[in-house]
């Protein structure tokens, strides 16, 4: 039988998501009985708090089902302008796109932007879906690497100088970092300022982990001097209020940036899902307490692992946000971690999805127990 289907050059530019390719294997497993230490998702293992529950709740109870806004509801844009002053970004509601999540309003930036033959600028080691999302807008990318400076910005600002030029479309900054929990230091995005201004470069901030932070201060690119009108900032509410499946984001530039992606926007998703915008004012207005208590606590397990893998002689670069660590481990990372889901029942993302061969991607989302189960089931078996 013939193949109907003629797929789209551009779609053939990608591959399926590494970090859920590792999930889903986990759960195939477990659901065959095996009990699986699941390392590999990005997703806070806390319940959403309650009070944003029942902000949900009485929504849906007053019949906020329908349509809104495309951009978002008048509330919800002005909660998210305060919440970005507050970090020095002079926003206006007018200038919040508000998503059905924070990787959509990732593509809709890319799509936005570039052109086929554009250069994107990625930090290694990035996020797997920076890539595609480049890849499916036609980019080109060029790419630093951050693993021989310890996974920071800062000592790399002279490889990045030599990367960027007039050529660049867009620059990608993560901090936090996914996949390192690198926090880039003012320092460090005071160099970005200074190489998007000098070569006329959009920059994408995503700062999704931006609530997640232990020994360091956040800097939001946008509040630097020279930047407002060239920053697209990218958050969310998936990761600080442990909303993943409610499916909540925004995007922040000026108004002209909104206008285009706004089309994009109103074609695709239409507009965010009423009640869970609703729930959205309420996380942002009455959860700093719940917020505080997870911090802490991925706090505790980042120093728990960190403890454990230097008793075993693994020597790891510590971050200092987001709940991920990238341990070395060896040259086939892919082998390795097949060999750790397949023989320790350990679930954790090759490095070099990332652009990061030779290490493995983990997950601090789990509790203290079975973080200990995760590595004494890695050293038993040789792994570590």
């Amino acid at each position: 039988m013939s193949d109907a289907y003629d797929f789209s050059e551009r779609i053939g530019r990608v591959e399926p998501s590494a970090t859920l390719a590792i999930s889903n294997l986990a759960a195939e497993k477990e659901a065959e009985g095996a009990d699986i230490v699941d390392l590999s998702v990005g997703e806070p293992d806390f319940d959403t708090p309650e009070n944003v529950v029942e902000a949900g709740k009485e929504a849906l109870d007053a019949g906020h089902t329908g349509y809104t806004s495309s951009n978002g509801i008048p509330k919800l844009k002005e909660a998210i302008a305060e919440k970005l002053r507050g970090t020095g970004i002079d926003a206006d509601a007018d200038e919040v796109i508000v998503t059905p999540g924070g990787k959509q309003a990732l593509y809709e930036t890319f799509q936005t932007l570039i052109d086929d033959g554009d250069e994107v600028v990625l930090l290694d080691p990035a996020w797997v879906s920076y890539e595609a999302m480049a890849k499916l807008a036609g980019g080109d990318l060029s790419r630093v690497d951050l693993a021989p400076h310890g996974f920071q910005l800062e000592p790399a600002l002279d490889d990045l100088a030599e990367t960027v030029s007039d050529d660049t479309e867009l620059l990608v900054v993560n901090s936090p970092s996914n996949p390192t929990g690198a926090v880039f230091s003012e320092t460090a995005l005071e160099g970005v300022r200074d190489l998007a201004v000098e070569h006329d470069v959009a920059v994408i901030s995503d700062e999704i982990y931006e609530r997640i932070i232990y020994d360091a201060e956040h800097v939001s690119l946008a509040s630097l001097d020279g930047m407002a009108d060239r920053t697209v900032t990218i958050n969310g509410f998936s990761k600080a209020f442990s909303m993943t499946g409610w499916r909540l984001g925004y995007l922040h530039a000026t108004d002209d940036f909104v206008g285009q992606a706004g089309k994009l926007h109103s074609h695709s998703v239409s507009c965010a899902t009423n009640f869970v915008q609703r729930a959205g004012v309420e996380a942002l207005e009455n959860t700093d307490e719940s917020v505080e208590e997870m911090r802490r606590a991925f706090a505790d397990r980042r120093d728990l692992l960190v403890d454990l893998f230097d008793e075993h002689g693994v020597d790891v670069d510590v971050g200092d946000g987001a709940f991920y660590m990238m341990i070395p481990v060896d040259e086939d990372d892919q082998a390795w971690c097949e060999a750790a889901i397949e023989e320790a029942y350990v679930a954790c993302v090759p490095g070099s999805a990332f652009n990061a061969p030779g290490h493995a991607r983990i997950s601090y989302a789990a509790n203290e127990e079975r973080l200990r189960e995760a590595v004494d089931r890695l050293v038993s078996n040789d792994l570590l």
